[in-house]
């Protein structure tokens, strides 16, 4: 038999504690995530765009510069060389030291470079 008052009701319900924060407080909160990412890499770009202009542009006015240089180098040695040249061929009759090989006029960079 039954007891006076009757059987305790049975628990069905489920009592699960509270799981953190909803599906849409997730997603609001990575999208201002992303949208702040986005916006520093805006940034960055920005940023590396300026950086990449302003070298380009600093090497462009050392180009002159370096161009001197290297004529003034280039002078240089050609003049050691030419004394080194007289030196070596002092002995020999009409040697002319720095006279062309060629028989142009027409001006030839050198293509070796002597230390």
């Amino acid at each position: 038999m039954p007891p006076s008052g009757g059987f305790e009701s049975i628990k069905y319900k489920r009592n699960l504690p509270f799981q953190g924060p909803g599906s849409f407080v997730i997603l609001g909160g990575v999208t201002a995530i992303c949208a702040y990412g986005f916006y520093r890499l805006g940034k960055g770009n920005l940023e590396k765009r300026e950086l990449q202009r302003e070298k380009v542009w600093s090497r462009i006015h050392l180009v002159p510069l370096l161009m001197a240089e290297g004529d003034r180098d280039l002078y240089r040695r050609q003049q050691a060389a030419l004394a080194r040249e007289k030196e070596i061929m002092k002995d020999v009759p009409g040697w002319e030291a720095g006279k062309s090989v060629y028989n142009s006029s027409r001006y030839h960079s050198p293509e070796i470079v002597i230390l």
